[in-house]
């Protein structure tokens, strides 16, 4: 019956976090049920999903799917924090809750501990998960370096370009004012002269 109810746990667990590649692993140390609701409840408003999780059973799960958590990590109590639009926006929604916990109760301090982040399968420090830019303003970095050589390639072709058609203008300028005005139109030909009459001989 043991390995039966294992079985099962294991692939709830393997259902639970299949695709899931950056979290964040907490410790809480005498956590009260109102805290526990109100830490969870908090987060999943912000679209991120916790839960307490059986170690061992757990680091198989990721083994498995070549996500890299240091075994130390595994140790004690274990809730995993999973979600929200990237894991630095994850690691400042779970830094900037705890501290609001702790200042609202000063008890509360060091209830919950973040013991390790994990960015794309990675074991990584807190300070740098929380400085990891999100999707977003990663593709917008590549566009800058992508974009950024081409508008000066850009600047490099039209720029002589301009430079020669506004040469050219000039030039065609100095050339209208130096040439000669057009002569002026010849005068009309001369009146025909009267015909000349000639006398009839003298009968």
């Amino acid at each position: 019956m043991s390995k039966l109810v294992k079985n099962l746990e294991y692939a709830a667990l393997e259902k639970t976090f299949t695709g899931v590649r950056s979290m964040l692993l907490i410790t809480p140390t005498k956590v009260d049920a109102a805290l526990d609701i109100n830490f969870r409840k908090t987060l999943r408003d912000q679209k991120i999903s916790v839960k307490m999780v059986k170690n061992s059973l757990t680091r198989k799960i990721f083994d498995a799917q070549g996500v890299t958590v240091d075994a130390k990590h595994w140790a004690g109590t274990t809730l995993v924090a999973w979600g929200g639009d990237s894991i630095k926006g994850l690691s400042k929604a779970v830094d900037t809750l705890i501290k609001a916990i702790e200042k609202k109760d000063p008890k509360a301090k060091d209830k919950l501990t973040v013991k390790a982040a994990v960015a794309d399968g990675q074991t990584v420090s807190m300070k740098m998960a929380m400085e990891m830019p999100t999707r977003l303003e990663a593709i917008g970095e590549i566009m800058a370096m992508i974009l950024g050589p081409a508008s000066e390639i850009a600047a490099a072709l039209t720029g002589p370009a301009s430079q020669l058609a506004s040469q050219l203008t000039t030039l065609a300028e100095r050339k209208e004012e130096a040439a000669p005005a057009p002569a002026a139109a010849e005068a009309p030909a001369a009146a025909d002269a009267p015909a000349a009459t000639t006398d009839s001989p003298a009968a």
